[in-house]
């Protein structure tokens, strides 16, 4: 598990640019419905609202295909970390199915139900406004799109970083197809999907179902007790009725369920878990404190104080109906009606270790109804789109943590139990429009414009009691009720409403028809909010012009992000290439900070409009067939993250982010300086048979997973390699693949909260796997 210099990624991404400028890894095979574009090898996306062909599209966009994603391993979308630049998504936060999303350093640092994420996640067009659950099963996707950037115009708010699209495969009106396929791994790993397309009705009525189990050993071990945490219980399926009553009207119902029954999700503890130290009533009472972490590098070893089979519960379903109708030759109009529901039964050993200090039970239930209208326009000089959107979404939580480690009475611990019930409504709507004006052949203007106002009630109740059991008289019970105990006149302050213009203007460039040369200035909105971890007074309290204010709220953030960029395919198509760099004006970024020790009722976590940024880069993607059987490609992301202000008037200087504003030594968080993909494929001809061959390497720079830059939640960067071989015949191929193939030790996200006895917890990658996977096609 040795560590490799990031002089040595630096070497590597000279050599890189010998080569011509780079694109999207995910170019490299064809990702569409119609037999005109898999003849062409074009790949055509939905990134503008309207299917284009990738090439001609003037967005920082990488497109994987289903063939792409098998042979990157990827099991849901955290396989894909590390493969597309500027781009971190991987497994949150002590959670088997929360998604972290981070594009160009711009993301959602809390995991918590009640703050938004920055990544839009989108599943044939339905917005999934919750992490929770968001780390999708990839196994009837035909694509996955990723944009970078914001896409505050189409997408909307909470696109502040990017969008994530998933494209599901259309059932085929006219032609049985199909696919079933067993995996066998390292861990025990037993993956069966299977996908069948079917006509009902020729040429009116088509239906496909598809299914997924995916289970696997936990990598995390007890060294006590020999459970294992860390593991993999998933059961997922889809089913999508399509119907084309007449030939210019399309229906797609589509219902999807997956089910999750996991482990604990168990990390290291990084730092010297110590209690609080402050007056206390009692003579006597004093802090427990806990060892530091082992020396060396972490072993997959951990413990826990939750006992039984206490774990996560998962079930994630939701309905959607799609209709478009041609209008005429020009006008389509589409509706797209989804209605999601979301249940969560999380425990969470949140210190990692067997003490009972950061053990928490969150128990989630959301659903959601939007509805979107889109009219698309399509001539010979104007194209674009112009819509409406409404979002109903009510999350509730219970939440209990339970810490009777947290303190001791004249040796003996104290019993303590906290409580939280919140709830929170939110409604959303938008208007928008984008249209595309061709001047000539070459060239296009595209500017767009959206409208949002939504609005968030919030209640919640916090209870926090610590007893004795040796001591009876020792019984100290604190309520807060969130906004009543708020003083006047904030005690009224459960609703807010926001509202954002988010425009955007593209101009490009076609120097040929498989050449393109833009540049771009687009706006990005994320929503504010509540605090959902409010403790006390001290949760909603900042300092202003060196003023103790009360600030029940959190603002929206905004981002202008300026781009300029080029792609093309040469040589028939044996050269793909496409590069873009930015600039981004980041505004009143949201951070939820630590520090502050609050007394016997827990912790302070304020969330502050701490700041602004300054995020600058650019990335490539190349992709080369030298040869026929030959494919290479590779990949680089740069990003230069700083923060230009950081204003938490609670810390004292010696912190890590300095709170006087005249000078900031913190960096960013989860924005690594360089991200590089290098690899290829070889293919070799066995008579009626095939064998490929092939593999990448990725490199992810240092950065940091907590906002403040705690040492012990710092990744110093790494290399992990990926390797496969598959025989392919007329319809079954066999596959065998290692991933992280120096089995090399990374951490990809942690739990900060230090102002409870300094709780700081990394979690990591998985070691070095492997799997044989049998399937066919038909």
């Amino acid at each position: 598990m040795t560590r490799i210099s990031t002089r040595a990624a630096l070497a590597a991404t000279a050599a890189l640019f010998a080569l011509p400028a780079p694109p999207a890894f995910a170019q490299e095979a064809p990702a569409i419905d119609d037999a005109a574009g898999e003849a062409s090898g074009e790949i055509l996306v939905v990134a503008r609202r309207r299917e284009e062909r990738l090439l001609d599209v003037p967005i920082s966009i990488s497109a994987l295909s289903t063939e792409a994603l098998e042979k990157a391993g990827a099991k849901d979308l955290s396989g894909i970390q590390g493969a597309i630049p500027n781009v971190n998504i991987v497994q949150g936060r002590g959670s088997a199915s929360s998604a972290n999303f981070f594009i160009r350093g711009i993301g959602q640092p809390d995991a918590l139900q009640t703050f938004d994420p920055a990544v839009g996640v989108y599943v044939d067009g339905v917005y999934l406004s919750r992490i929770q659950g968001a780390l999708l099963n990839l196994f009837d996707v035909q694509r996955v799109e990723i944009l970078r950037g914001p896409q505050g115009t189409l997408y909307g708010k909470n696109t502040i970083g990017g969008a994530v699209n998933v494209v599901s495969k259309k059932p085929d009106l006219n032609t049985l197809r199909g696919e079933a396929a067993i995996t066998y791994g390292r861990f025990d790993e037993v993956t069966a999907k299977g996908y069948v397309s079917a006509p009902l009705i020729a040429d009116k009525l088509a239906l496909s179902v598809a299914g997924v189990y995916d289970d696997r050993d936990g990598i995390v071990t007890d060294p006590v007790t020999s459970k294992k945490y860390n593991d993999r219980n998933n059961l997922s399926g889809r089913a999508i009725l399509r119907a084309q009553p007449a030939e210019t009207v399309e229906v797609l119902i589509s219902g999807d369920y997956t089910r999750q029954r996991n482990a604990l999700t168990l990390g290291q503890a990084t730092a010297p878990l110590v209690g609080f130290n402050y007056n206390a009533t009692f003579t006597g009472l004093t802090p427990f404190v806990i060892a530091p972490a082992a020396a060396g590098e972490w072993d997959y070893k951990a413990s826990t104080s939750f006992t039984g089979d206490k774990g996560q519960r998962l079930d994630h379903w939701g309905v959607s109906g799609t209709i478009n109708v041609d209008l005429s030759d020009t006008l389509q109009l589409s509706s797209i009606t989804a209605y999601r529901k979301l249940k969560t039964d999380f425990f969470v050993d949140i210190d990692a270790t067997s003490a009972e200090l950061g053990d928490v039970f969150v128990g989630t239930r959301q659903h959601q109804i939007s509805q979107e209208l889109q009219l698309k326009l399509d001539t010979d000089k104007l194209k674009g789109v112009f819509g409406l959107y409404y979002l109903n979404e009510h999350v509730t939580s219970h939440q209990e943590a339970y810490a009777d480690s947290y303190l001791r009475y004249v040796g003996t611990p104290l019993n303590f139990l906290r409580t939280i019930d919140d709830e929170q409504d939110t409604k959303s709507y938008a208007a928008f429009g984008q249209l595309t004006y061709d001047f000539t052949d070459a060239l296009s203007l595209t500017a767009g414009l959206r409208y949002t106002r939504e609005t968030k009630e919030y209640f919640r109740t916090t209870t926090a009691t610590t007893s004795s059991p040796v001591f009876p008289a020792i019984v100290i019970k604190g309520t807060f009720t969130f906004p009543n105990n708020l003083p006047a006149p904030f005690n009224t302050a459960d609703s807010v409403t926001y509202e954002a213009w988010t425009p955007s203007a593209t101009l490009s460039f076609k120097p040929s028809q498989n050449t393109l040369v833009y540049g771009s200035a687009s706006r990005g909105f994320k929503s504010g909010g509540f605090n959902g971890r409010v403790n006390g007074i001290g949760d909603v309290t900042q300092v202003v012009n060196g003023a103790t204010v009360i600030v029940p709220t959190f603002k929206p953030e905004t981002v202008w992000t300026y781009e300029v960029g080029a792609k093309g395919s040469f040589l028939e198509g044996r050269v793909n290439l496409s590069g873009a760099a930015f600039y981004s004006d980041y505004q009143n970024f949201q951070a939820r900070v630590g520090g502050g020790n609050t007394g016997i009722t827990g912790g302070s976590f304020p969330v502050l409009n701490a700041g602004k940024l300054r995020i600058q880069g650019f990335e490539f993607d190349l992709n080369v067939r030298p040869a026929t059987p030959v494919t290479l490609f590779a990949s680089v992301g740069y990003l230069d993250a700083d923060y230009k202000e950081f204003n938490d008037g609670r810390r004292a200087p010696a912190f890590s982010c300095n709170p006087t504003g005249t000078k900031i030594t913190c960096r960013p968080a989860f924005a690594p300086p360089l991200t590089l993909r290098v690899g290829g494929e070889y293919r070799i001809a066995l008579g009626d048979a095939s064998l490929s061959l092939g593999g990448d390497a990725r490199f992810v720079d240092k950065h940091y997973l907590s906002v403040d830059n705690r040492p012990g939640l710092t990744e110093d960067g790494y290399w992990t390699g990926n390797l496969y071989a598959q025989v392919d015949f007329d319809k079954f191929y066999l596959r065998g693949a290692v991933k992280n193939v120096g089995n090399m030790l990374y951490k990809t996200d942690g739990q900060e909260f230090s102002s409870v006895g300094n709780i700081q917890t990394a979690y990591y990658g998985d070691p070095r796997t492997w799997n044989l996977t049998l399937g066919v096609k038909f």
